[in-house]
């Protein structure tokens, strides 16, 4: 894999903001930083379009810091929020979608997502944000959270208030259509996974790809379970179908949503793959070591970046619905069965 994005490295490494970089005459990274989070930022494209305006594929965080960075960074390409004529968004989480609804309440531009990421921000969107954590925290506890820790990590409703607040969008955009950005051909990819709709965008024209979170340099993305999955969900082995349908693109250049541009899509897919087959049998190797575990004990079994002691609040969450995922797909291999019942524990399948 070739790193094409120096200074964005650069800017990891010294653990500051990356510049805004213009990338080809028409065509601009616009990073928008995320508070509080270990990624630090995401990376919003700018468009020139044929017959004037901009396009946007992602918006960024929804905050004062986050709108003066995207505002600044489009004056900074003689542009403007009231130049923007539209908006792709990646997928629905906030870091991507936030502050989408602010944007067109300036400028008036449509936003366009996958229709089932349109749903589940309908969903938080219409409903109230106290259900929104009672439902968190259920999940949680069938997981085998105890319930005041699951109450703890979630914490209180004033913590999902922003997300009731996002952009529904306008358009929707299935695999294969092209997105109205007149001189672009951008094509949809539809890569579920890390959301249920996550897109990517295959530039038909120059073969670069705007891969958002489905295929990142550095790191996966995380891939959990929810309390919107349902019984039947299989959102990791979505994943991993996923990465497959990108990987023999021809990519000229992959422009991730975090972290940095880089070349050899074929080779970052197949590292991708590795390391959740390796995760599945560190999984499976716990679950034959603790028998009769919940998914929420069985995290504290596996290799994190930090000690297990110091996950807390929302990072556990992720940790403990990734772990759930890949309990998931074990299962659907027929590795792994589970106790069934409100909190259902896992033993390995006798073979």
């Amino acid at each position: 894999m070739e790193i094409t994005g120096t200074v964005q490295h650069e800017a990891w490494q010294s653990r500051t903001l990356p510049p805004v970089e213009q990338l080809r005459p028409d065509l601009w990274s616009i990073p928008v930083p995320i508070p509080h989070n270990p990624l630090r930022y995401v990376s919003t494209y700018a468009f020139a379009l044929d017959g004037g305006g901009l396009g946007l594929i992602d918006t960024g965080w929804e905050s004062e810091e986050g709108w003066q960075a995207l505002t600044e960074g489009l004056a900074s390409i003689g542009g403007g929020i009231d130049d923007l004529r539209g908006v792709l968004v990646t997928h629905l989480h906030f870091d991507h979608l936030g502050l989408a609804a602010r944007v067109r309440e300036a400028s008036g531009a449509w936003i366009a997502m996958h229709p089932a990421d349109v749903d589940v921000v309908r969903r938080l969107t219409t409903t109230e944000a106290q259900a929104s954590v009672d439902a968190e925290v259920a999940f949680l506890v069938s997981l085998g959270a105890p319930r005041e820790e699951a109450l703890s990590d979630v914490g209180g409703a004033e913590n999902l208030s922003g997300f009731h607040r996002m952009a529904v969008a306008d358009r929707l955009l299935e695999d294969g259509e092209h997105a109205d950005f007149p001189g672009w051909h951008l094509r949809a990819v539809h890569t579920p996974g890390h959301t249920p709709g996550h897109l990517c965008f295959a530039e038909e024209r120059t073969g670069l790809f705007f891969s958002g979170d489905h295929v990142l340099p550095r790191i996966s993305p995380n891939i959990s379970s929810g309390p919107n999955s349902g019984p039947d969900g299989n959102p990791l082995g979505d994943f991993m179908t996923s990465l497959q349908a990108v990987r023999d693109l021809e990519a000229t250049e992959v422009l991730p949503a975090h972290e940095w541009r880089f070349r050899g899509l074929a080779d970052r897919v197949d590292s991708l793959t590795e390391h959740h087959e390796r995760r599945l049998t560190e999984l499976l190797d716990a679950i034959r070591a603790h028998p009769h575990a919940t998914p929420w004990d069985l995290a504290s079994h596996l290799t994190w970046s930090r000690p297990w002691e110091q996950y807390a609040r929302r990072m556990r969450i992720f940790a403990v619905t990734e772990t759930n995922a890949h309990v998931r797909l074990l299962a659907r291999r027929g590795l792994v069965v589970s106790s069934g019942g409100p909190v259902p524990t896992w033993t390995a399948a006798v073979r």
